[in-house]
């Protein structure tokens, strides 16, 4: 076990359970959940009759590769309340996404499930050093979206004070953060670079601030982001994984090694697949499978999450449970431009390589009138523009998207649309 985080009551003993132990912890689970859906949901017992699978077929944990998988169209076909594995007066609160054909994507919680949600997400806060002694800004949006609600009852089970604020108003934010002395903030990427903004704005220094800790999640960011960000207020920034699906954010975190994203096994199997359906060899990249194994109302077997990660080696921590990168992109935020594939994380880690980039970009995908030709164009913002900074960036960029070679646009820093919320910066305006 390694020294740098030492098992205490911030860091217990289940983070560095012998890895025989917590996939034996595991197995038991996915038998239990297994027999729960197939007794008590319609949909998985036809499901698995269909697949010829019944639970006490689950011998071994490769026998996950057995069930059939579940993905966002389920949830639409078996709305509203046709994924419940529990009676309805037992389900103490839904949450919804937004959906692509008009109806939310909903998903629903035992008062257990909001309890372990909320064990997962301290977890989280204390492996960044969070403690009871912190005040912690929750930035991200409150009602049906998971993310206000999941860091807010994090922090209280961890037992810091919490600032349920929200989004926007960010210069509310930052006089709550001076008045109170926030010291961890949570939320997004994209929201902490607009505070930093207003902040220079206002005539004050990010670091002055006094935060130590950022929570970030809902979107795709890079370790050079990670470099600025942590440059520009002086704290220790944390990637934080988690979806709706799967009770929300928080069932993952990058510890202070920030090696990888450490997924909590004990309460998830997950598996990383090709396109196939097979299982991807470390360090491969696919996409990123979960069956939660401790949820109670709406547990969904084998969710395809559309993230792309692989799985990486040990981590120098000494926890057990497996470790993913960063997550890449989406399978649904994919976009193919004459032929090449292109993620917004691959322009984002040649952007912020370059200390007069600003962090504001947007890359749009566009068809010439003719219908011919498609193009990638890239707007970037920047006060120092040169021909040798155009040359450079193009030359990378188009290395980075396997000979692509993008329109680039160097625009003035305030050019480009600010957002508070997960900003969307591959857009495809192509009409199909």
């Amino acid at each position: 076990m390694s020294a740098n985080i030492p098992v205490s009551s911030d860091h217990p003993a289940d983070l560095f359970m012998p890895r025989k132990e917590l996939e034996q912890l595991q197995l038991k689970r996915l038998k239990a959940v297994a027999r729960q859906v197939y007794e008590n949901n319609a949909f998985y017992r036809r499901r698995f009759d269909e697949a010829g699978v019944r639970p006490e077929d689950i011998r071994t944990l490769d026998d996950i590769r057995k069930l059939p998988v579940t993905d966002k169209s389920d949830l639409r076909d078996n709305y509203p309340y046709g994924l419940l594995s529990v009676p309805r007066n037992e389900i103490v609160r839904m949450h919804a996404s937004s959906g692509t054909t008009g109806k939310p994507t909903v998903v629903y919680y035992t008062k257990n499930d909001i309890r372990t949600w909320a064990q997962m997400f301290a977890r989280c806060l204390r492996l960044a050093g969070v403690t009871r002694d912190d005040v912690f800004q929750v930035t991200p949006g409150y009602g049906l979206f998971t993310g206000g609600l999941g860091f807010h009852y994090g922090g209280e089970e961890l037992g810091c004070m919490v600032i349920p604020i929200g989004p926007g108003d960010t210069r509310k934010q930052i006089e709550m953060m001076r008045d109170f002395g926030t010291t961890v903030l949570g939320g997004t990427v994209t929201y902490s670079l607009r505070i930093s903004e207003v902040c220079h704005d206002l005539g004050i220094d990010p670091k002055d601030l006094g935060l130590r800790v950022g929570i970030f999640g809902a979107e795709h960011w890079s370790d050079a982001m990670r470099k600025q960000i942590e440059g520009t207020f002086g704290f220790d920034a944390f990637d934080i994984y988690g979806l709706s699906e799967m009770f929300g954010p928080g069932i993952g975190l990058d510890c202070k090694e920030h090696h990888g994203i450490h997924i909590w096994e004990d309460h998830f199997i997950l598996e990383i697949l090709d396109k196939r359906g097979e299982p991807c060899a470390e360090g491969e990249r696919g996409e990123i499978v979960l069956t939660p194994l401790t949820k109670e109302g709406m547990p969904l077997i084998r969710y395809r999450t559309r993230d792309l990660s692989k799985l990486i080696g040990e981590c120098s921590c000494g926890m057990t449970h497996r470790i993913i990168d960063r997550v890449h992109g989406r399978t649904d935020d994919m976009v193919i431009v004459r032929g090449v594939n292109v993620f917004p994380g691959q322009i984002e880690s040649v952007l912020m390589k370059h200390p007069d980039i600003n962090n504001e970009w947007y890359a749009h995908a566009r068809r010439s009138p003719s219908g011919s030709m498609d193009s990638l164009v890239i707007r970037v913002e920047t006060d120092k523009p040169t021909k040798e900074m155009m040359a450079g960036l193009t030359r990378e960029l188009t290395s980075t998207l396997m000979g692509l070679k993008p329109e680039l646009e160097l625009v003035p820093v305030g050019t480009l649309p600010r957002q508070e919320k997960k900003t969307r910066r591959l857009i495809d305006e192509r009409k199909y």
